[in-house]
């Protein structure tokens, strides 16, 4: 589905149709089962660990798909049903139906962490195994559409928001860039800044990226406001009154790409790889040019931004939220 069949979809429907608040979103994400296996990052359980057992008491397997399909049930509306579980070692596995498919999925035996199998690898892993983002073949045009989709607070997002911004500013009106943001939450500050976000993106957009530079050096919003100059009264009235309207087109938009991941870079309608340093986003959305325009020789850093809040230098990493 094409951007402006999805936008266009959106602008048809009937209130009844559209959905209601934020939270609804978030369990449309748990309704697709490849992205409810992205639930949680396990990286904090390796934090955890000592050997095979997880630090704390250790719970019973009756007692750990109990908290299991509390958890689920509590963020999809119920439906989720118990198959299996298994002692994984350090976790147990559970296997769970959900909507006629069966998804596996892991919490810890202290009962305390949830995830999938989508191990992020550790920063000592990363050191010594760089991971090299592949070259991607992106449709062309006269100018490119860029989307990258993020969560507010991942901390592999705001690294790729980091480094995406020198690229898009470097790019100026040479492409149709929008950070948006994808149709699901995972961690608590977003059901409050993801309306803010939207509503300064959309009318306030010449502070936008101010605003953004100001929030991602410490994920303060009061502080990026007045960095920003926010007229704080239309940002009032638009969160109110707007922002789960310009929400659904950004969920839908992130749905109709197949996004299961934040951060999620689209270009032209299709999804893309990119190092998450400024040079890399500026070369790969230049590749999506029919005609590549001097904007795109501009020199900008290549170091890869750390992931979340700060701007210290970091290690690139194809890690997702």
């Amino acid at each position: 589905m094409s951007k402006e069949e999805i936008e266009k979809n959106e602008e048809t429907k009937t209130p009844k149709e559209s959905k209601s608040n934020f939270k609804t979103f978030f369990s449309n994400h748990w309704a697709v089962a490849t992205v409810v296996l992205a639930v949680l990052l396990l990286l904090i359980l390796f934090t955890n660990m000592t050997g095979n057992t997880i630090t704390g008491n250790v719970i019973s397997e009756a007692s750990a798909s109990d908290t299991a399909l509390t958890f689920l049930n509590a963020q999809t509306g119920g439906g989720v049903e118990l198959i299996d579980i298994q002692d994984a070692g350090a976790l147990y596995e559970v296997t769970v139906s959900y909507q006629g498919q069966e998804i596996p999925v892991h919490i810890t035996k202290d009962g305390k962490y949830f995830g999938s199998m989508n191990l992020i690898p550790t920063k000592e892993e990363l050191a010594a195994n760089p991971q090299t983002p592949q070259p991607t073949e992106v449709p062309k045009s006269d100018k490119p559409v860029v989307e990258l989709f993020i969560m507010t607070h991942c901390p592999y997002g705001t690294q790729a928001e980091k480094g995406i911004i020198p690229a898009i500013e470097a790019l100026g009106n040479t492409v149709d860039a929008k950070i948006r943001f994808v149709h699901y939450f995972m961690h608590d500050p977003e059901e409050a800044e993801t309306p803010l976000q939207i509503c300064i993106r959309e009318e306030q957009t010449d502070k936008y990226y101010d605003y953004l530079k100001a929030f991602l050096a410490d994920g303060d919003t009061d502080k990026a406001q007045t960095t920003a100059k926010i007229d704080k009264t239309k940002l009032t009235s638009c969160i109110a009154d707007k922002s789960e309207q310009y929400y659904e087109t950004d969920s839908a938009l992130s749905q109709g790409y197949g996004v299961q991941g934040s951060p999620t870079l689209v270009i032209n309608g299709v999804q893309a790889t990119s190092g998450r340093d400024s040079a890399s986003y500026l070369n790969t959305i230049c590749s999506a040019f029919n005609t590549a325009p001097e904007e795109c020789d501009a020199v900008i850093s290549s170091a890869s931004p750390s992931p979340g809040f700060g701007y210290e230098a970091g290690t690139d990493t194809g890690a997702q939220c």
